[in-house]
């Protein structure tokens, strides 16, 4: 599927907006004030949440992986890639309600395969969300050869992963697959070998930042 057009607010989120804004409107009609400003807040939370601002790539990097998600890294570490079975370097980014949940692409590459794996709803910082919360994970094969697996964990109050690509499909660097709603995280696994531009705790920007570098044969 191509990158939707348009920027400012993702389309996941007109629906919401649609609804927010009728029962303001609705309420206020009627003099309803006090059921009005509920709604009313929920449409603003609406617009900051669904907020899909259009993000410039980087200077370009050889080998560079880019931030998938906004959010706080919370875990760089060596792990076995659960879906490849392999040793790699697992970078978490923690997702709060505030953050902008439109997920992009942190390689460009060709989706080999699509895995989608229900599951419970802990806290999406807690360790064992990537293993036992729902998800959607992607295998990418980079232009160069090499695999990167990108995973999307729901959270706490997260009920739903939408995800925009499929098998066999070529993407490009930064291009938006997917949302979350609404707190979450997105795991990605690289070959040992690549290099971490990013340090725990630090909050990043999904398309605007690398995050790492893969390494690059001369």
């Amino acid at each position: 599927m191509p990158d939707y057009p348009y920027a400012i607010l993702a389309r996941e989120g007109w629906p919401f907006l649609a609804l927010f804004a009728a029962l303001t409107a609705l309420s206020a009609f009627f003099a309803l004030w006090w059921l009005a400003l509920p709604f009313f807040l929920l449409l603003l939370f609406s617009l900051q949440f669904f907020r899909d601002p259009r993000r410039p790539l980087p200077a370009a990097l050889p080998g560079g992986v880019l931030c998938p998600a906004d959010g706080r890294v919370i875990a760089i570490e060596e792990v076995d890639d659960p879906f490849l079975h392999r040793p790699a370097l697992k970078i978490s980014i923690f997702m709060n309600v505030f953050d902008v949940h439109v997920n992009r692409l942190p390689v460009a590459g060709v989706v080999r395969e699509r895995w989608y794996l229900p599951g419970r709803f802990f806290n999406a910082s807690l360790d064992k969300a990537s293993a036992e919360n729902e998800r959607n994970a992607l295998w990418m094969l980079t232009e160069d050869g090499q695999d990167v697996t990108v995973v999307q964990v729901a959270g706490l109050v997260a009920r739903r992963i939408l995800c925009y690509v499929q098998p066999g499909e070529s993407c490009r660097l930064g291009q938006r697959f997917g949302f979350i709603r609404f707190g979450s995280r997105v795991d990605t696994y690289l070959p040992l070998s690549a290099t971490p531009l990013v340090h725990l705790g630090q909050r990043l920007r999904s398309g605007a930042e690398w995050m790492a570098q893969l390494q690059v044969d001369a």
